[in-house]
C-alpha cells in the first residue's frame, strides 16, 4: 500500500472514530430530557433529583473539558482519548443498570468526566490525520454528526423511552464504545502537544471557576437566582475565572495562553460559538416541550417533525465544509448564524397554541440550514487559528465555551419563559416561549456579528498553512 493510500485510510478511520465518539458525547447532553418522567416512575426521586440527572453530566463535562485537553497534550492524545472513551462507556453501562436515582446521578457525573477527556481530543486527532486541503470537508462531516447529536437528543431519548425503555438511552453507548476502543488503538496515530508540564494552578483556577459558573447557571432556574448557593457559585466562579486570566497572562507555561485571544480568528469564533449555543440550546429546550406539551405530539412524533431542523446538518454541513475550503470559513459561518437567527425569529412569529406544522416548516428548514453552515467551518476556524501544538487546548477551550453557552441559554431563556408565561395552558406556554425565542434570535444574530470580526480568507489561509502538522508516525499497538 502506498503512503498516500495509507494516509487516506488513516484519515477515513480517524473521521469515523472521532465523529462517532463526538456523537456519543454530544448526544448525552439532551438525550435524558424526554426520558425524565419514565425515570421518575421507575426509580423515584423528586423534581430536584431528576434535574440533577441532566445537570450532573453538564457540570462535569463543562468543567473538565480544558483539563482533559491539557492531559491529552501532555500524556498523548490517543492514549487519553481511549481512557476517556473507556470511562464514558463504563459509566453509560452503570447508568443503565442504576438501581436508584442517586446512583444514576453519580453515573451521569462520571459519564460527563469521560466525555470531557474524549470530546476535545476528537478534533485534535482528526486534524492530525487529515491533510490541510481536505480538512474543511472532514470538519463538515464531523460537524454534521455532532450537530445532529445535539439537536436530535430529545428525539432519540423519546423514541427509545417510548418504544423500549429509558435504560436504552444509556445502553446505546455501550456497543458503540466497545467497537471504537480497538479501532482507536489500531487506527489512530499518537500525537502530543508542547510537552510542557501540567499547569496545576491554572487547572485548579479554571476548573473551579467553570464549576461555579455552570453550577449557578444550571441550578438558577430551579433553586432561584437569589439562592445563596446559586449566588455563591456565580460570584465565586467569576472571581476564580478572573484569577485564571490574570494568572495565565504571567505564567510560563499556562494551560490556556491568553495570547491566543489576541488572534481575531480565535476570539471571534469563540465568541460566536458561545452565543450560538446560548441561542440554540435554549430554543431546542423550549421547542421540544412546545411540540409535545402544547401541540400534543408524542416524543417520537415531535422529533420527526423537527427533522427539517435537526436532520439538516447531515445534508448541508459536508457542503458547508467544502465551501469553507473554497471561499474561507468566515462568510459561511456568518451566513449560517444569520439564517439561524432568522429561523428562530420566524418561529416566534408563527408559534401559536394551535399552529399547523406547515406554518412552522419554513422556520425549521431555515434554522437547520443555518445550524449546518455553522458547525463545520467553525471547527475549521478554531483549529486553524492556533499552532498545531496548541490545537488540543484550543479545542478544549472552544468546547468549554460552547457548554457554558448551552447552560446559559437554558437558564436565560427558561427565566424569560417563566417571567412571561408558564405551563398552565397552551396559550400561557406560547406567551412565555415567544419572547424567549426572540431573545435567542437576537443572541444568534450577535454571534453572526462576532463571526464578521474573523479575518478574511487570505489571512485564514496563511494561518492554515502555518498550522499544518508535521507527519506523525503511527505508534504500533502493544
Amino acid at each position: 500500500m502506498s503512503q498516500q493510500t495509507a494516509r487516506r485510510g488513516g484519515a477515513a478511520w480517524a473521521l469515523v472514530i472521532t465523529s462517532v465518539a463526538g456523537f456519543m458525547a454530544a448526544l448525552d447532553n439532551l438525550v435524558v430530557t424526554t426520558a425524565l418522567p419514565s425515570i421518575r416512575e421507575d426509580l423515584g426521586g423528586g423534581l430536584h433529583d431528576l434535574e440533577w440527572t441532566v445537570s450532573a453530566y453538564t457540570l462535569t463535562f463543562a468543567v473538565l473539558l480544558m483539563f482533559g485537553a491539557a492531559l491529552g497534550d501532555r500524556f498523548g492524545r490517543r492514549r487519553l482519548f481511549i481512557a476517556g472513551l473507556t470511562v464514558f462507556t463504563g459509566a453509560s453501562a452503570a447508568a443503565a443498570m442504576a438501581p436508584g436515582i442517586d446512583s444514576l446521578i453519580a453515573a451521569r457525573a462520571v459519564q460527563g468526566a469521560g466525555a470531557a477527556v474524549m470530546m476535545p481530543l476528537t478534533l485534535t486527532l482528526l486534524t492530525a490525520a487529515v491533510p490541510v486541503a481536505k480538512r474543511g470537508m472532514a470538519y463538515g462531516i464531523w460537524g454534521a454528526v455532532n450537530g445532529l447529536a445535539v439537536a436530535s437528543g430529545p428525539l432519540v431519548g423519546g423514541t427509545l423511552t417510548e418504544h423500549i425503555s429509558w435504560q436504552w438511552i444509556f445502553w446505546l453507548n455501550v456497543p458503540l464504545g466497545l467497537a471504537l476502543l480497538p479501532l482507536a488503538r489500531l487506527r489512530l496515530a499518537e500525537s502530543h502537544g508542547t510537552g510542557a508540564p501540567l499547569d496545576v494552578p491554572g487547572t485548579l483556577l479554571a476548573s473551579g471557576g467553570l464549576f461555579g459558573i455552570v453550577y449557578g447557571l444550571v441550578r438558577g432556574p430551579a433553586d432561584g437566582w437569589t439562592s445563596s448557593l446559586v449566588l455563591t457559585g456565580l460570584f465565586a466562579g467569576g472571581a476564580l475565572l478572573v484569577g485564571f486570566i490574570l494568572y495565565s497572562t504571567r505564567a510560563k507555561n499556562p494551560m490556556l495562553p491568553m495570547r491566543l485571544f489576541r488572534s481575531r480568528a480565535f476570539s471571534g469564533i469563540n465568541a460566536a460559538s458561545l452565543l450560538m449555543f446560548l441561542g440554540m440550546f435554549g430554543s431546542i429546550f423550549l421547542l421540544s416541550q412546545y411540540m409535545q406539551g402544547v401541540l400534543g405530539y408524542s416524543p417520537t412524533e415531535a422529533g420527526l417533525r423537527m427533522l427539517p431542523w435537526t436532520g439538516m446538518p447531515m445534508l448541508v454541513a459536508p457542503i458547508a465544509g467544502i465551501l469553507a475550503d473554497r471561499i474561507g470559513g468566515r462568510p459561511v459561518v456568518a451566513a449560517g448564524l444569520f439564517l439561524q437567527a432568522l429561523g428562530l425569529g420566524y418561529m416566534a412569529v408563527v408559534a401559536t397554541a394551535d399552529a399547523s406544522y406547515v406554518s412552522q416548516l419554513p422556520a425549521l428548514i431555515v434554522s437547520g440550514v443555518g445550524m449546518a453552515l455553522f458547525f463545520a467551518p467553525a471547527s475549521h476556524l478554531v483549529m486553524s487559528s492556533v499552532r498545531p501544538s496548541e490545537q488540543g487546548i484550543a479545542s478544549g477551550a472552544n468546547n468549554a465555551l460552547r457548554e457554558v453557552g448551552g447552560a446559559l441559554g437554558i437558564a436565560v431563556m427558561g427565566s424569560i419563559f417563566a417571567a412571561q408565561g408558564g405551563y398552565e395552558t397552551g396559550q400561557t406556554f406560547v406567551d412565555g416561549m415567544r419572547p424567549a425565542l426572540v431573545t435567542g434570535s437576537a443572541v444568534v444574530a450577535l454571534a453572526g456579528i462576532a463571526a464578521l470580526l474573523i479575518p478574511t480568507r487570505r489571512h485564514t489561509e496563511r494561518q492554515a498553512r502555518s498550522a499544518e502538522p508535521a507527519p506523525v508516525l503511527e505508534t504500533a499497538a502493544h
